[in-house]
């Protein structure tokens, strides 16, 4: 039976799981939180006597596949999967299955997570929190700021990604809905494909038109810092703009602590990838697993922000 379930923290030990050597493929080590993503699933490894291999997929689906398959072919016993792209997820469900070896996707939701096959799983945070958690933020501090009406900015990640399409629907449905409290009126809404150059370049773009505006709310905080950098450039007073993100990363919290960015989201990058390495080993050892984890999104400001600081 496929189940889900909401867990608020995650420290599961694998107490009875059997050893395994562990493939794993991320969609690519060149970005901010993937990286820590990554060393979670190494450190929780290693605390707990796992082999784990991880390879770059660089971004590339079809190196994604044929590494799986190179997982396959080698006999690990689990594999973990960080998709490259969230819409083509079902052959590599597939290749597993017909293997027999256990698959866990992490991070990033495959479009067949409602039909995953008994040995496979998704390991995550529930995407419709993050972009409302952000943007309710951002319409309280408008609303705070004695705005009724504003215009706003929207960065999206990679138009191929579930997080990035669900966490832009999370924006519209708070806009558009009675918990906002201040009509906001999107300005432009276009792509930075997770990445902060991307996201200067774009917000110099919109920047050059003159327009103006209040708020900039991104998909992650690459690109509200990007965003951020394009401001600063241009000679924008960050006080008059209000700017959020999702991932609470380092980077992040260093320019919410210089009075940049307002609002973040926390996702427990380390809590995923443990949890996604403790969810392989399980259904290594034949062990009943939750199709669905998700680990909570917390709301980051400058309020709480310091008990953030080494979580990420």
């Amino acid at each position: 039976m496929k189940k889900s379930i909401i867990v608020a923290g995650f420290a599961a030990l694998m107490s009875t799981a059997a050893m395994a050597d562990i493939g794993v493929t991320m969609a690519k080590f060149d970005d901010n939180f993937l990286t820590v993503l990554r060393n979670g699933i190494q450190t929780y490894a290693d605390a707990n006597g796992q082999k784990v291999q991880i390879e770059d997929a660089q971004n590339d689906v079809a190196k994604q596949l044929d590494q799986i398959n190179n997982f396959i072919a080698g006999g690990v016993t689990a594999i973990i999967v960080n998709p490259v792209d969230t819409s083509a997820t079902q052959a590599m469900s597939d290749a597993a299955e017909k293997a027999g070896i256990p698959l866990v996707y992490v991070n990033r939701e495959p479009i067949n997570v409602d039909t995953l096959p008994d040995n496979q799983a998704f390991v995550a945070s529930n995407e419709m929190d993050s972009g409302t958690l952000e943007t309710l933020e951002v319409c309280r501090l408008l609303k705070e700021a004695g705005k009724t009406e504003a215009n706003a900015y929207v960065i999206m990640g990679e138009l191929s990604n579930q997080a990035a399409v669900m966490r832009t629907k999370d924006i519209h449905d708070v806009i558009g809905g009675p918990d906002c409290g201040v009509k906001i009126n999107i300005l432009a809404e276009q792509t930075s494909n997770w990445s902060r150059d991307e996201a200067q370049n774009l917000m110099t773009n919109w920047l050059s038109t003159g327009t103006a505006f209040d708020a900039v709310i991104a998909n992650n905080d690459e690109s509200a810092i990007g965003a951020i950098q394009a401001m600063k450039a241009g000679g924008i007073d960050m006080a008059s703009v209000v700017v959020a993100g999702v991932d609470a990363t380092q980077d992040a919290l260093a320019a919410m602590a210089a009075g940049d960015l307002d609002a973040t989201v926390f996702q427990d990058a380390a809590g995923q990838g443990s949890g996604a390495v403790d969810a392989a080993v399980k259904l290594a050892a034949g062990e009943a697993v939750e199709q669905k984890v998700y680990i909570p999104f917390q709301l980051v400001t400058p309020a709480n922000m310091a008990d953030f600081a080494a979580k990420n």
